[in-house]
């Protein structure tokens, strides 16, 4: 294997667990998530061209990967903290701010899963509008459409003038 392409897929690792975890809503799945992501773009190193971006490439087998597996009809909503966790919350005096996770985490599960991916890569990723709309195979002004209703939405769940 070229050590670039491991290097690259190393330091990329953070990212795509973020970005899994933000899709299936919890570490544990978003874990399983990002696994079967590696685990795929390994198997098919050879399909990817040197000189690409590799985020983007892994960006986009992730995605297919939520798809295909599909979503659960029914998923009680979860924190980014596990249960278990819940113990040292508050002993470093930064309540509000996970509360405030938790709020928008739960917020984010409950928009449209087009809406939630368009709001995850552009703006927690930071993908530019062209770059996320080729990762979820979309034009342009449809994905800019999801992300404004997304970001719309989340607002007004969460309280927040528009």
């Amino acid at each position: 294997m070229n050590t670039s392409f491991e290097k690259d897929l190393l330091a990329l690792l953070p990212r795509l667990r973020r970005f899994a975890i933000g899709l299936s809503g919890n570490p544990s799945d978003g874990d399983d998530l990002c696994q079967m992501t590696i685990e795929r773009a390994l198997a098919n190193r050879s399909r990817w061209e040197e000189g690409t971006r590799l985020d983007s490439w892994m960006y986009r087998i992730m995605r297919n990967i939520w798809i295909d597996e599909g979503r659960k009809a029914t998923r009680s909503l979860q924190t980014f903290v596990a249960e278990e966790a819940g113990v040292g919350v508050g002993g470093d005096g930064a309540q509000e701010a996970a509360v405030e996770l938790s709020n928008v985490d739960r917020a984010m599960q409950k928009l449209p899963e087009d809406q939630r991916e368009a709001v995850l890569l552009v703006m927690v990723e930071g993908y530019a509008y062209k770059e996320a709309a080729e990762i979820v195979g979309c034009p342009v002004g449809t994905l800019n459409s999801r992300l404004v209703r997304g970001r719309d939405a989340l607002m007004a769940m969460l309280g927040e003038a528009s």
